[in-house]
């Protein structure tokens, strides 16, 4: 039996120190393994997300997987594998370029934090399942619609009352469910909850690819084209939003948890 060691990091992402955010695994690999493997690593770390990512010349190729499935995007793992390359990997250039499914995302290190560039979602009003409903328990202002449901509702207070099901929540047809509203704290312009139970994971600590949702709605609600986002989960986590043309540019700190070997046998 052939063994091979991998290096692991764990890196807290949108969060300033340790033990806030959202944590993700990282895995640089030198050529990609079966999808099977990438799988069972993932589902071993047992965090919402793990990232593996392959260098091709200057840039990288980048896949992200929660425990059950590979997904087509995530914020906080890719800003993780970002501050593995420049921090521990020892990468030279300002700029990092991840080749993934969701097309290519740029990722600047800036004296404010990583700087990431990712597609604008556009949402579209829908009519509520009434699965939904009932699984959240509330009276939404409006709901729409991508790859998430997006469910406004009228106050924070509202937002942190929450106590979704999750059973139910699993039947619904879209990836999951992100509640937003908001924000009380005037230094804040909205807040918001994600949830994922078909992925494994029934609340995200904060999650970057909804904020790809959230941002063009907050942006034209508000009339302004750079916010500030709170995730109201246990963890917690924040992130500057800026509307960019058809982008959003989400902006984050990473810290360190912990780094360590993976052990295959092959």
């Amino acid at each position: 039996m052939l063994k091979k060691s991998l290096d692991l990091y764990q890196v807290d992402a949108f969060a300033s120190k340790t033990f806030e955010g959202n944590p993700a695994a990282v895995c640089p690999l030198d050529s990609w393994l079966p999808d099977e493997l990438l799988q069972k690593i993932a589902e071993e770390n047992n965090l919402s997300e793990t990232a593996f990512f392959v260098r091709e010349k200057n840039e990288f190729s980048l896949r992200w997987f929660t425990p059950e499935a590979e997904v087509d995007l995530c914020g906080h793992a890719t800003l993780a594998a970002a501050h593995v390359l420049f921090e521990h990997l020892s990468f030279q250039s300002q700029y990092v370029t991840f080749h993934t499914k969701s097309g290519a995302l740029i990722i600047e290190k800036t004296n404010n934090g990583y700087s990431m560039t990712f597609p604008a979602s556009q949402l579209e009003p829908v009519t509520p399942p009434p699965t939904l409903i009932q699984a959240l328990g509330v009276n939404p202002k409006t709901v729409l619609a991508d790859f998430d449901y997006i469910v406004v509702l009228n106050s924070e207070e509202d937002l942190r009352n929450l106590t979704p099901d999750f059973v139910q929540l699993t039947e619904l047809d879209r990836r999951g469910v992100v509640v937003t509203a908001p924000a009380d704290d005037s230094d804040i312009d909205f807040v918001s909850r994600c949830f994922f139970p078909k992925l494994r994971v029934n609340e995200d600590p904060v999650t970057g690819s909804a904020h790809c949702e959230l941002a063009p709605y907050w942006s034209e609600q508000l009339g302004i084209n750079t916010l500030q986002a709170r995730q109201l989960s246990k963890r917690q986590g924040s992130m500057t939003c800026k509307i960019s043309q058809d982008n959003v540019v989400l902006i984050g700190h990473a810290v360190d948890y912990l780094q360590g070997k993976i052990t295959l046998e092959l």
